[in-house]
């Protein structure tokens, strides 16, 4: 059965998340999966779907098109959902954080479907936190996101990690499917870069 605690966990995800206080204006956050795929070029989708419903280790070796990453959980991952053979990637601990990290081919864009899920792997409302970290951090907040909801984070760097957590509610676990892994389109690329510099000079002129 999935374990519901783990103080250590608490903590770990405590420290995750001051250190995400820190937000940059380099990251773009996506709730349109249309519009962060045409921000986007190379889109590699992991849909999970080789996973059944059974607890994993802790760490596991993904691949989604073209790129490879790790996914981590310091309890063990765990295998959801499984209607109409659609899984999903959840975690044995609810408090802890799942970690997407190691990805191969300069990703700097990230998405999916994240949500939350209850003991026995199903689908069930609750409140999530999604945190990209690219040297800075940003979080986004979801509260009863349904398994169609996506989140994508476009960045202007390599993207070091991904994690997503619980806001600390009980019953239920952080949960994902269909990851998209991509790096952005030149043009957007450009955007983000110029729109970065008009939030300096704006910066010094206040000064």
């Amino acid at each position: 059965m999935r374990t519901k605690f783990s103080l250590s966990k608490i903590v770990a995800a405590a420290a995750l998340l001051g250190a995400a206080a820190a937000a940059q204006a380099d990251i773009v956050v996506y709730t349109s999966q249309a519009d962060f795929l045409a921000a986007v070029q190379g889109a590699g989708v992991d849909s999970y779907d080789d996973l059944t419903v059974m607890q994993y280790g802790e760490v596991l070796n993904r691949s989604a098109g073209g790129y490879t990453y790790d996914v981590y959980s310091a309890t063990g991952l765990w295998g959801a959902g499984g209607e109409g053979g659609d899984y999903w990637l959840s975690n044995n601990t609810a408090i802890a954080p799942i970690v997407f990290s190691n990805f191969s081919g300069g990703v700097s864009a990230f998405g999916g479907n994240f949500f939350t899920s209850d003991v026995l792997g199903q689908y069930t409302t609750g409140n999530l936190i999604v945190t990209a970290i690219d040297g800075g951090a940003l979080s986004y907040g979801l509260g009863g996101a349904a398994t169609t909801d996506f989140l994508g984070f476009v960045s202007t760097s390599p993207l070091a990690a991904v994690t997503i957590a619980t806001d600390g509610g009980q019953g239920y676990w952080p949960t994902a499917n269909n990851v998209v892994l991509a790096v952005p389109e030149p043009a957007t690329y450009g955007m983000l870069l110029a729109g970065l510099g008009f939030i300096g000079v704006m910066a010094r002129r206040r000064g």
